[in-house]
């Protein structure tokens, strides 16, 4: 941050992401396409609010405890910019774009957190999410140096050709197919079955 102009100014003003320094009202009333209109539609899609974040712990230099309170407050600017949701899953995913553009010991020490995924989820992350999160986090500008509050009205698709990111492929909409999908199945095996004179347990 202190190669940065921009990281540099966000030291020395050290602002904080909260949902009264943010004015959560006057942000749903910027056109969706902006960064902050888009924010603030994530935020309410995933019920969540910038207030969830702990307070950093444990680390003495200030400065330093700034940085990491910053990385977490900004957060779910990249879940926005991204548009990734907060399951497991997608937070995976995050995180190894976050430790690629990065390289903060956290979060690549939460990419680990694949091993917890069910397999077609695991599949989809080294197919897709985990080469998507290496390619962008790397060749992207260093994300941490965002002045968020300086860019809500900004066109959010300006914001990641500048910075140097593609949106992933939409991972809540994949799943809302492969549910739907398993739907579909389940009920064809539940007509063919009543077709097939399947006997149905006694009642009562």
């Amino acid at each position: 941050m202190l190669s940065d102009p921009t990281g540099r100014k966000i030291l020395r003003e050290r602002p904080r992401i909260t949902s009264s320094s943010l004015d959560l009202p006057r942000l749903r009333s910027l056109p969706p396409n902006t960064v902050g209109g888009t924010y603030v539609a994530w935020l309410d899609r995933e019920g969540v609010t910038p207030d969830t974040r702990a307070a950093v712990r444990y680390v003495d230099d200030e400065e330093c405890a700034y940085v990491i309170q910053r990385y977490r407050e900004s957060h779910d600017f990249y879940h926005a910019l991204t548009g990734l949701p907060v399951v497991r899953e997608g937070e995976v995913a995050l995180k190894a774009f976050e430790f690629a553009n990065t390289l903060l010991p956290m979060t690549g020490l939460s990419v680990f957190a694949v091993a917890t995924l069910k397999p077609k989820e695991k599949r989809r992350f080294w197919e897709i999410y985990g080469p998507w999160a290496v390619r962008n986090g790397l060749r992207s500008e260093e994300v941490i140096n965002v002045y968020w509050e300086n860019e809500l009205e900004t066109d959010v698709e300006a914001l990641r050709e500048r910075l140097g990111i593609e949106a992933p492929p939409d991972l809540r909409d994949i799943r809302k197919k492969e549910r739907a999908e398993r739907k579909r199945e389940k009920e064809a095996m539940a007509r063919a079955s009543a077709a097939a004179g399947t006997p149905v347990a006694a009642q009562g």
